[in-house]
């Protein structure tokens, strides 16, 4: 008894925790779009990337100091750290002209650009991925609510046929044949709820919520996906949004200001420096200067002239060509990746329609059949058995065609996503 208690006691408050949440796909993609984990960790790494820019800018900023260098001497008046003995005393720096720094602030700045790319591309991947999960969860609510009757149909085929086997008129194989395909049908329709919970599951992951959730997709006639007009025009606007050709193109442009700030260590550095000193009396300077006063400050610029830079530079230009040629390699071969993939989406998308117009017809024919067979059986002409074994039929290509609706508006989905259009489309949705 008590180990009962205390496995109500550890069960029954996650149940009570667990919650439903019924959405439709556009209201799943924007919640996504708004508190999916990875893409909460791509903006987290852009607001990094921009971060370094003011990090890359901080020496072109005025930098102060203040403090004090006060201390007792005794005969010649020694400097600390390089400065006289002093009550208060004061330090700037700035940069004036640093060509390696400038360049620095230009590659941040890039690499902050192009983690904005991994940020929209994290989303499209996220939205196609919330997408698929949605038409996932949606198809197993409906081909399982149709594997169902189907099994209730199964059902009373199998105790027709038992009835007959019990009168004679039916060989017992038929009754194993009956069995045999009730089974199957319950057996499908536990898989498609089993499907259809894990699917839920995982798309309210995807949303951000804890995993003893679940996100129930609200059936709605939403409208299908419009393609682009040609696969060349698909493929052109692939090529010209794609977010990953675009991040490479930034990462290609950061390494040349790299390459570009290697070369410059060549170049003079200007410094702007001043500094403050308010000196105390008892130092004794008046006895060993001829002139003493009280506040001292001087303000100038320092000038660095790099006259041998040693073989650093010329190492770390050819790493950044190198990185760069590697890049350049990269960014093809992603292009060429790309015009695949959306040459074989699009091809996909089109053997997908013609797939779906197939089940739709054929749909057609099992309803027109069951029609004749009920207006048959309600003339005497036909048992109720071949009645109930033609909606069995209908049920199925009920099925097939619900799979071939869902692959097509998958398909099209897919050509959306790597033409970049994916996500608009989605919120255009009503």
């Amino acid at each position: 008894m008590p180990r009962v208690v205390l496995f109500l006691f550890l069960v029954i408050p996650f149940f009570l925790r667990a919650e439903s949440h019924p959405m439709t796909l556009r209201q799943a993609v924007e919640l996504a779009l708004k508190q999916n984990p990875d893409i909460a960790l791509a903006r987290i790494e852009a607001q990094r990337a921009k971060e370094a820019v003011r990090l890359a800018k901080d020496p072109f900023t005025p930098r102060i100091a203040v403090g004090s260098g006060l201390a007792y001497s005794n005969g010649f008046p020694l400097s600390i750290e390089g400065s006289a003995p002093s009550i208060v005393q004061a330090q700037a720096a700035q940069y004036l002209f640093n060509r390696p720094q400038s360049y620095a602030v230009a590659q941040a700045e890039e690499n902050a650009r192009g983690a904005s790319f991994g940020v929209a591309g994290k989303q499209d991947e996220v939205a196609y991925r919330v997408a698929s999960l949605f038409l996932d969860a949606e198809r197993a609510s409906r081909v399982g609510d149709l594997a169902r009757k189907d099994a209730e149909s199964q059902a009373q085929v199998l105790e027709m046929v038992t009835a007959q086997v019990q009168e004679g008129r039916a060989l017992p194989l038929a009754q194993k044949v009956a069995a045999y395909r009730l089974a199957a049908a319950q057996a499908l329709s536990q898989t498609l709820d089993a499907d259809r919970e894990t699917a839920e599951t995982s798309l309210a992951l995807a949303l951000g919520f804890p995993a003893e959730d679940r996100v129930v997709p609200a059936r709605d006639d939403r409208p299908a996906p419009a393609l682009p007009a040609s696969q060349a025009e698909a493929l052109e606007k692939a090529l010209s949004s794609n977010v990953e050709i675009r991040r490479l193109e930034s990462q290609v442009a950061a390494k040349q200001l790299e390459l570009k700030g290697a070369r410059a260590t060549r170049l003079p550095r200007i410094d702007l420096v001043a500094q403050y000193g308010l000196f105390a009396k008892f130092n004794h300077y008046e006895d060993y200067f001829r002139s003493f006063q009280r506040n001292n400050g001087e303000i100038g610029v320092a000038v660095q002239l790099p006259v041998l830079t040693g073989p650093a530079v010329s190492a770390q230009t050819a790493q950044a060509q190198l990185d760069i040629s590697r890049m350049k390699i990269e960014l093809t071969n992603v292009r060429n990746r790309l015009a695949a993939d959306v040459q074989q989406a699009f091809r996909d998308a089109k053997k997908a329609e013609s797939a779906a117009e197939v089940a739709r017809l054929d749909l057609e024919v099992a309803r027109e059949q069951l029609s004749v067979n009920l207006a048959q059986m309600q003339e005497g002409r036909l048992p109720l058995r071949e009645v109930e074994e033609a909606r069995v039929i209908e049920n199925q290509k009920w099925v097939a065609f619900f799979d071939a609706q869902y692959a097509l508006e998958r398909a099209r989905w897919n050509v959306l996503r790597l033409t970049g259009e994916l996500v608009p489309a989605i919120e255009k949705m009503p």
